[in-house]
Order: structure tokens, then C-alpha cells, then sequence
């Protein structure tokens, strides 16, 4: 294969935030491209643009880039894995609408669903999605089938697999609320299971999912009700939207909202409203949304976020929690998966394939 090369894949190394020394980069074996490449041919690719497929638009590219199309791929790459030796870094990509890279990139591997993974069966009252269905596609073909409860994910830009993993939700409504149950394959052990709705153990922002879970599938429980109803409501949402939250290159809320009062309300309060730092700038539209220009830095937008950050605990006393996902930079660690470690008995093991 064209990508495959020996030796280690290596990222140049990044400068700490202030110039400070060098920070080191984990290298990423070749040897699991090779292992990949048998397995999954062409749906493996060395040093692929991560940035451009998140909905900022910016940021540098991924050492490895895999696409599992069915759970079989995710079998090989548990394999692959588990035969390098080390922990190594791994990213799971959705739609890439909460997702920053850094400018040096992603120094691992970036794993992709597709082909199975982007189903969505309609079974009234119940609706079964792969994890990398878009949400605005099952609002919508719930909404067709006269189901209601899932209006509200048609104004999420992002994946059901990406659903699970932070409990989205919006307009009064979250994934938790609608969740009967849903499949997980363990990167680290190579096993898969079903888990109920009562194991989701949600919050705001935040589920139950392990660090080496990847999301295979959910299953939503609606109710039968007036698809034209359904449809007007998904129409409202989109039109609020649009009125007001800003287009342009984005990730939706940058920071989660504190208790009793928006993220948004307390950045304009501390004047941050519109307010740039390179190629990036608080929207003048909604304060906690930072937009990146055309061809601009994930950096700078790392560096507005960190400083709208600081200076909302400043003024305000309250410290931010970013709802942005941010990878690749110095201080932001490397999410791992490490597949050496011991598995359970079959005994004991609770694997059952979805």
C-alpha cells in the first residue's frame, strides 16, 4: 500500500503555549498501519486533514486515519492494537461538530465510522440508529414517521455515536430522555455489549462511556403522535437556529453552561462580545460561540477560548467548563488505548454482539 512506510511515524514536536520548551509527541508505530492496511486496504491513511472535516474548518491532520464500516473492521483494529506493544493514542470522530485539532495535529489515530454505522431503522414506536447516523437525519425521519421526542436533535450537527458519548441535547431535551439502549465495542478488550438505558448514568454534558468505548448503535423509545405536528416543531428549531446562533465555522457552545445563569450572558458581561484574536473571534452574534475564519489557526482559536476562560473568572468569579472537545495541543491529553491489557473470563464477561 502507497502509505505504508517502516520505522515510527513521527509528528514535529510543539512549543508550549508562552514559548516555552519543547513538548514531545507520542509516536505512532507504523507497524499498526501495516496490521490495518491487510484488513481494512484503502480505509487506512497516513497523515489525513482531521481539521478540515470538523466544522471549525482548521487544524492539522491525523497520523493514521481508519474507517470501520462494520464491526468486523473494529475486531481488526482491536487486533492491531493489541499486537503493538504500547498504549496508543486513539480519537473517535463523529461529524466533528465539538471537535478542535490542534494545528500540529493528532499524533495517533483517528477512527471513523461509516457503511453500517449510518443506518436508521424506523420500527414504531422504537427508532435504531448506527453511531454515525447525523442526528438531523433521525429527527427528521422520525418526525416522517409520526413519532415525537427526538425533535430536538435536528438542531444538533453531530453523530448519534457523539450523542452518547456527552449526552447532547437542547430545546429542553436530551439524548438520556429518549434512550432505551445501545451498543458499545470496547477498543481495549475487543468485546462488545448491550447496555440499557438505566447503565447510561447520564449528566449534563457527560454519560457513562469509557475512554476506549466506541458507540455502535442506539436505540431511541418515542411516541406515536401527528407527523405534521412533528415536522412544524423541527421547522420552529431551525428557524430559532438560524435567527439566533451564528453560521459560519463553529462548534456550537464553546463552554457548558454554569448553574443559573448561560456561559453566553457572562461573556458579553466582561465585554468579550465580538471580540478577535487572530483568525478567530467571539461571535457578535452569541458570546459563547468563537468562530474561525477561512484558512485560520486552531491555535488561535485554543488561545481565545483560554482567554475568554480567564477572563470570565476574573470579573465574574466563575470558572468556564469548555463543551469543546480539544486535541493536539501541549496541555490537553492524549486519549489512549491500551489493548494489552489482561481480558475478563469468558466467564465472566458480559459480551454479547449488537
Amino acid at each position: 500500500m502507497p502509505h505504508a512506510r517502516s520505522g515510527r511515524s513521527h509528528l514535529p514536536a510543539r512549543r508550549a503555549p508562552g514559548g516555552g520548551g519543547v513538548v514531545s509527541r507520542t509516536p505512532t508505530p507504523a507497524s499498526v498501519l501495516g496490521a490495518l492496511a491487510a484488513a481494512l486496504g484503502d480505509r487506512v491513511r497516513r497523515d489525513e486533514p482531521l481539521g478540515p472535516r470538523t466544522t471549525y474548518r482548521v487544524g492539522g491532520t491525523a497520523a493514521l486515519w481508519v474507517e470501520a464500516r462494520d464491526e468486523a473492521d473494529l475486531d481488526a483494529l482491536h487486533v492491531a492494537l493489541a499486537g503493538v506493544g504500547h498504549p496508543v493514542p486513539v480519537l473517535v470522530v463523529g461529524k466533528g461538530s465539538n471537535l478542535l485539532v490542534a494545528d500540529a495535529g493528532f499524533p495517533g489515530l483517528a477512527l471513523a465510522l461509516g457503511g453500517e454505522f449510518e443506518e436508521v431503522d424506523v420500527t414504531a414506536p422504537l427508532v435504531r440508529a448506527g453511531a454515525a447516523a447525523g442526528l438531523p437525519v433521525v429527527a427528521r425521519r422520525s418526525a416522517a414517521a409520526g413519532l415525537r421526542g427526538m425533535e430536538w436533535a435536528v438542531g444538533v450537527p453531530g453523530s448519534v455515536g457523539g450523542a452518547l458519548r456527552m449526552n447532547a441535547g437542547g430545546h429542553g431535551a436530551d439524548t438520556a430522555s429518549v434512550l432505551r439502549r445501545y451498543g458499545l465495542f470496547d477498543l481495549a478488550t475487543g468485546r462488545s455489549a448491550e447496555h440499557g438505558a438505566e447503565e447510561f448514568l447520564p449528566g449534563y454534558r457527560r454519560s457513562s462511556l469509557a475512554a476506549t468505548d466506541v458507540a455502535l448503535w442506539a436505540e431511541f423509545a418515542l411516541v406515536a403522535g401527528d407527523a405534521a405536528e412533528a415536522r412544524d416543531l423541527i421547522a420552529d428549531i431551525v428557524r430559532w437556529r438560524r435567527q439566533n446562533q451564528p453560521g459560519g465555522s463553529n462548534a456550537g457552545s464553546v463552554f457548558t453552561n454554569p448553574p443559573d445563569v448561560s456561559a453566553g450572558q457572562l461573556v458579553e458581561q466582561c465585554g468579550l462580545k465580538g471580540r478577535r484574536l487572530g483568525s478567530a473571534q467571539v461571535s457578535p452574534k452569541h458570546a459563547n460561540f468563537i468562530q474561525a475564519d477561512a484558512g485560520g489557526s486552531a491555535d488561535d482559536v485554543r488561545r481565545l477560548v483560554d482567554l475568554v476562560g480567564e477572563t470570565v473568572a476574573r470579573h465574574c468569579g466563575v470558572h468556564l467548563v469548555p463543551e469543546l472537545h480539544m486535541v493536539g495541543f501541549a496541555d490537553t491529553p492524549l486519549p489512549m488505548v491500551d489493548a494489552r491489557r489482561p481480558q475478563p473470563s469468558p466467564s465472566t464477561s458480559s459480551k454479547g454482539r449488537a
